[in-house]
């Protein structure tokens, strides 16, 4: 296999293992074939990274939001026909978590679409 071609950052041109990252140093030593590469070999190989925070909103905001979710009766997820045990509304929303260990069935919410009452259930 021909891995002198072409040079991808990050990948030994030599064997095409995977680099370790630039030591203190400025030199990499190729895990696999063992050879050196010095840091300009590299040229200015950069790395971006996007982070992505939520977003704040305020109590305010939230207010707001919750008022015209409950004015336009939205799901909070799929619609699955259940009788609430509160108002007596035929359908509720549902979503699904695994809070107990993998080798358990998993937790599953459910919303009344009219009330919003909450109930949990483990399958």
């Amino acid at each position: 296999m021909d891995f002198n071609s072409s040079i991808t950052p990050g990948f030994c041109p030599e064997c095409g293992s995977v680099l370790p990252l630039l030591q203190m140093t400025g030199n990499v030593r190729c895990y696999n074939c063992l050879k050196i590469y010095d840091e300009a070999f590299f040229g200015t190989m950069e790395i971006r990274t996007t982070i992505h925070f939520n977003s704040y909103k305020s109590r305010k905001d939230q207010q707001l939001d919750s008022r015209k979710a409950a004015a336009d009766e939205e799901a909070e997820g799929p619609i699955v026909a259940r009788k609430c045990p509160k108002c007596g509304n035929d359908k509720m929303s549902y979503a699904t978590l695994q809070l107990r260990s993998a080798d358990e069935g998993q937790t599953v919410f459910f919303t009344c679409t009219k009330c919003k009452f909450k109930e949990s259930e483990n399958s």
